[in-house]
């Protein structure tokens, strides 16, 4: 089988040398086919240094996310060679990429992996409360979209891969971002934080909220809506709730006057609005790949360029972090202002 977006890694890859560092953490089968699980590097190698990480491919269906994240290393790695400012920024900063998260799935045209399972549905964390019926995960049937896997079996390989990549080269960090690519929600683009599991606030939303503000101010107009996952639907098993629940133990609400804990780990999803894409091109409602991906030459370049400005934007708040982390008061004063935006506005 053959995956255009990873042939495309790979050559980046071979073509790169030592300024970007690749490791590999296994691989995927499927029948005859093995499918490597590729993590990569930029920047300095230092524990302490912020760490931004850019994921996709999450869904194999999904495409576009992963498109995005190899055209903006290969815009990196060429900038590279002349950019002084992105030299810099490197000596302080690491990048980490991983764009083919699920390469059997991109492969297969399916959003589940190999064995059938929904990554993003995969981890051993319930709902707090009930869960959108099967799209919020479920363990009736590998055959059914938004299988969780067999109940008490380890998570999935590529999952294990994605865990290992975050847990050592971000959440060493005292400060790490994370953006995980995906599309196929909606007509707005959207960029999700935790939680995935339940309506009550992260740990670490006073942070989020300064960084929104901060892209606010900086973007003001910015395609975006910012929001909780569980604003639109709860689910179980949702990776992202995993991993900040293993720096950050429950989903209590932190004293406001202090950081949640000494490291701060944010994870966003981009939630690409793909309903658009069918509303300009009805012709895509008639293939699987249309409901996920721009189809049309001209609107996939767009795409591709469209969320630009966002990626450089977290790249420089991630080394920049200690100018606009909020402290101590002003701490409080989002975390309040935070809770008033994305928890309160509904209330009748």
């Amino acid at each position: 089988m053959y995956l255009a977006e990873l042939a495309a890694l790979e050559k980046i890859i071979a073509s790169a040398g030592a300024q970007l560092r690749t490791q590999q953490h296994g691989s995927v089968t499927y029948q005859q086919h093995s499918f490597p699980l590729y993590s990569l590097q930029l920047g300095s190698q230092d524990p302490a240094a912020p760490v931004i990480g850019f994921f996709a491919g999450v869904h194999g269906l999904e495409r576009i996310g992963s498109q995005i994240l190899i055209a903006f290393l290969q815009s990196l790695l060429q900038r590279l060679s002349w950019d002084r400012s992105l030299q810099y920024q490197l000596e302080s900063l690491r990048m980490v990429f991983m764009p083919i998260i699920n390469p059997i799935g991109m492969a297969l045209g399916r959003r589940a992996n190999g064995n059938g399972v929904d990554l993003m549905r995969n981890a051993p964390m319930d709902a707090d409360g009930p869960a959108a019926f099967l799209v919020g995960g479920h363990r009736i049937s590998r055959h059914l979209p938004w299988f969780r896997g067999p109940q008490d079996a380890a998570m999935e390989s590529e999952n294990q891969a994605l865990c290992a990549v975050v847990q050592a080269q971000l959440l060493t960090s005292p400060l790490s971002i994370a953006l995980d690519c995906h599309s196929g929600f909606g007509l707005r683009d959207r960029i999700w934080f935790p939680y995935a599991a339940t309506r009550q606030p992260m740990p670490q939303l006073a942070e989020v909220y300064a960084l929104q503000q901060l892209l606010n101010q900086c973007y003001p107009h910015h395609p975006y809506v910012i929001e909780p996952q569980a604003r639109q639907y709860c689910t179980h098993g949702d990776v992202w709730d995993y991993l900040l629940h293993s720096i950050v133990p429950k989903p209590a609400t932190p004293s406001a006057s202090q950081s949640p804990h000494t490291r701060i780990f944010l994870p966003f999803t981009l939630e690409l609005g793909s309903w658009l894409w069918i509303k300009k091109n009805p012709r895509q409602f008639f293939s699987i790949a249309g409901f996920f991906n721009p189809l049309v030459a001209h609107r996939q370049r767009r795409v591709l360029r469209r969320h630009l400005p966002l990626l450089e934007f977290l790249i420089r708040a991630t080394h920049d972090y200690r100018s606009w982390l909020p402290q101590s008061l002003k701490r409080m004063d989002c975390q309040h202002a935070a809770i008033e935006q994305w928890y309160r506005q509904d209330r009748p």
